[in-house]
């Protein structure tokens, strides 16, 4: 037993190294070719190494969560040189400790300027209330009741990942799968940095995901879900850390077997926590209107579409149908506060919700939870308008079960996403293309989900 845990614990010796090269680089942003192949050739051990440890088979996994806690605290010290969110969730948290309340006054409001410290300068979006859930909300105003926040709030979603981690490697012993494959997600590089490095949220929700998926797989000799009950209340956490889970509960409550119960139990909780969150800014909270309108970045479907419509001129061809719409109507003054909203990318945007209603309607067929979960947040990854290289951390545990290859080769391809921030290289056409293009060869012709 011993000398089996050394081989496994040996297997993550390189991935180490790249994260003390990380951790000795320090500014990520400043040196892009020296972080990008400390990166590169972490990714170009990590199929080496899983393949190793699948072969093997055998009770590695203690081995594995040892190897995935230590490459997460060595990357704990990390400055936020890719990216601030993690300045905004402590921002977040501190308004509402204070008493104000985040989904309605953003961090530029007057009222919060008794506020400002020296991370303010720094915050993203200051025009814009926060877009975070409730449960999230929770988790920042902890940290920032705690000594040194950041490396408090750090410590918090790292301590949820490995969460899930251990998670994904229950689930590969009930399905029956060699826990090697877990360490696509529990030593992927791209996990590593975004969690223990730049502290984002998703820890949460993704944690809450996985143990939703776990409650609706049917332990071994059993045909009905281990634990629909607690599936819904994992459903629901992954709802309030992050929205994106709420489109998961069709076809999680149909695979749970008792869909009124689960909906019951899931959609009471969201519902709960957010009434207060509905009441305050009387309705949907004007932050998620802003990112839903607003925002856009590396979508992979949403950039050439945007631009396709742009061409053909579709915006004002509607513009025109409406005036015609007006003129044999008789209705002048009813249908105006359309305008301003035809536009190429927003239309893009209308386009891509028809999808993921589709998409949604038609994972409710999806009887395998790790492949049907990992089908629709694939697609609602691929149909949104923005996509930063952590939204990939939502579709990975699947992919690291069902061995998917394209979702594997984008966690290491969707790095490439941050020269656009940290070199000043536009996003498209080159960077876009080097990421999405390769993703989209193996996507056709790769392992696939089933």
């Amino acid at each position: 037993m011993a000398a089996r845990t050394a081989w496994t614990l040996l297997h993550a010796v390189p991935l180490g190294a790249a994260c003390l090269g990380l951790l000795q680089v320090s500014d990520l942003a400043h040196h892009p070719v020296l972080t990008l192949g400390l990166l590169g050739a972490a990714f170009l051990w990590l199929p080496f190494a899983a393949r190793r440890l699948e072969a093997a088979g055998g009770r590695s996994g203690g081995a594995i969560m040892l190897s995935a806690l230590v490459l997460r605290v060595a990357l704990l010290p990390l400055p936020l040189t890719l990216s601030d969110d993690a300045l905004r969730y402590l921002w977040d948290g501190k308004v509402a400790m204070a008493g104000f309340d985040p989904y309605a006054a953003a961090p530029a409001a007057t009222e919060l300027i008794p506020l400002r410290d020296e991370i303010w300068p720094r915050l993203p979006h200051k025009q814009v209330p926060t877009v975070y859930p409730p449960l999230a909300m929770t988790a920042f105003s902890i940290a920032t009741r705690l000594p040194f926040p950041l490396l408090a709030w750090k410590t918090i979603v790292t301590a949820a990942d490995l969460a899930a981690c251990a998670l994904l490697l229950e689930l590969a012993r009930r399905r029956g799968i060699a826990p090697g494959r877990t360490v696509w997600y529990a030593w992927n590089p791209l996990v590593l940095l975004e969690i223990a490095g730049m502290g984002h949220v998703d820890a949460l929700g993704v944690a809450a995901v996985v143990g939703t998926v776990l409650g609706l797989t049917p332990r071994p000799g059993e045909e009905r879900p281990a634990a629909p009950v607690a599936s819904g209340l994992g459903a629901a956490a992954g709802i309030l850390a992050k929205l994106a889970p709420v489109l998961a509960l069709p076809m999680w409550a149909r695979q749970s077997g008792r869909p009124g119960r689960f909906l019951a139990v899931s959609l009471g909780l969201v519902a709960i926590a957010a009434a207060p969150v509905v009441a305050a800014t009387h309705g949907v909270p004007p932050g998620l209107v802003r990112y839903a309108i607003s925002w856009e970045f590396n979508g992979p479907l949403f950039e050439p579409l945007w631009r396709l419509l742009a061409a053909s001129g579709a915006a004002p061809a509607l513009a025109r149908a409406l005036d015609h719409y007006k003129t044999w109507s008789g209705q002048w003054g009813r249908w105006n506060f359309l305008y301003p909203y035809l536009y190429p990318q927003l239309l893009a945007k209308a386009v891509l919700a028809v999808g993921t209603l589709a998409a949604v309607v038609r994972s409710v067929r999806d009887r395998d939870p790790v492949a049907g979960s990992g089908r629709l947040f694939g697609w609602l990854l691929l149909l949104s308008a923005t996509v930063y290289p952590w939204y990939v951390l939502w579709v990975l545990p699947w992919a690291a079960l069902a061995r998917h290859t394209a979702w594997r080769a984008l966690s290491a391809l969707i790095l490439l996403a941050y020269l656009p921030r940290i070199t000043g290289l536009p996003l498209v056409p080159w960077v876009f293309f080097a990421i999405w293009v390769p993703f989209g060869v193996l996507l056709l012709f790769g392992r696939g989900w089933e």
